[in-house]
């Protein structure tokens, strides 16, 4: 059977759809719709405005997701979703990249409302762009997960490190990790900050060249170590 049809069977084709919004449809109905290969972007947009598609987590994320649904009803049903499922549509390859930027800025907003042990499971699998945001977190468990995750790229840590906004523990955290803190472009930005614990610095200064240290710009004056 044609998806038309189908869609004609469940009560929600074309012009008709004001008439029939409140037409119950199944959650299986509503799926082999949306992954019919012969489904329409019409087809899609009416399917969006029934109720199945507001009250199924999978109806949501599979409209969201499909390449032909217009980016006017997908970005709306992105914003609704529930943070974990915004994860897996930023880490699926075969997202629009608008539609994956537009769920990592979701779950960005997010963060601050979230729990701690919700922070962290999020940070062991956050795509880049939201791990930037879990490296302003002043939680040493968030900040260690994230810097643990394989996603997370040199320049992310180092742009984190250089916010006026960056917490002690951040460069705590990443001066005592046993990748970043042997990366000579984060060495640098850790000895050139004063946020630097006193005691990570002189181990840095210990390791690195004399060549880095010429490099590293002057930094104001560290606190003794209590």
């Amino acid at each position: 059977m044609k998806t038309e049809a189908k869609i004609e069977r469940a009560g929600t084709s074309g012009s008709g759809v004001n008439n029939v919004a409140e037409s119950e449809l199944s959650e299986d109905q509503a799926l082999a719709i949306v992954s019919a290969a012969d489904v329409t972007r019409e087809n899609l947009v009416s399917l969006s405005r029934l109720k199945i598609a507001s009250k199924s987590r999978k109806v949501a994320l599979a409209l969201a997701t499909h390449p032909r649904i217009p980016r006017h009803v997908s970005i709306p049903l992105v914003r609704r979703m529930f943070t974990f499922d915004l994860l897996q549509i930023a880490l699926t390859p075969a997202v629009a990249p608008d539609v994956k930027r537009a769920a990592e800025s979701e779950i960005t907003i997010r963060l601050k409302s979230l729990t701690v042990g919700e922070r962290i499971a999020l940070a062991r699998r956050a795509s880049t762009q939201v791990l930037a945001g879990l490296l302003q977190d002043p939680d040493a468990r968030v900040l260690s997960a994230a810097l643990d995750n394989s996603r997370l790229i040199e320049r992310t840590v180092i742009a984190s490190l250089a916010q006026a906004t960056a917490a002690q523990t951040l460069f705590k955290c990443v001066g005592q990790h046993p990748r970043w803190s042997q990366k000579r472009a984060v060495q640098r930005a850790l000895l050139g900050s004063e946020k630097t614990p006193p005691k990570i610095a002189r181990q840095l200064e210990k390791h690195v060249s004399g060549e880095l240290l010429d490099e590293t710009p002057p930094q104001r004056q560290r606190p003794p170590d209590s």
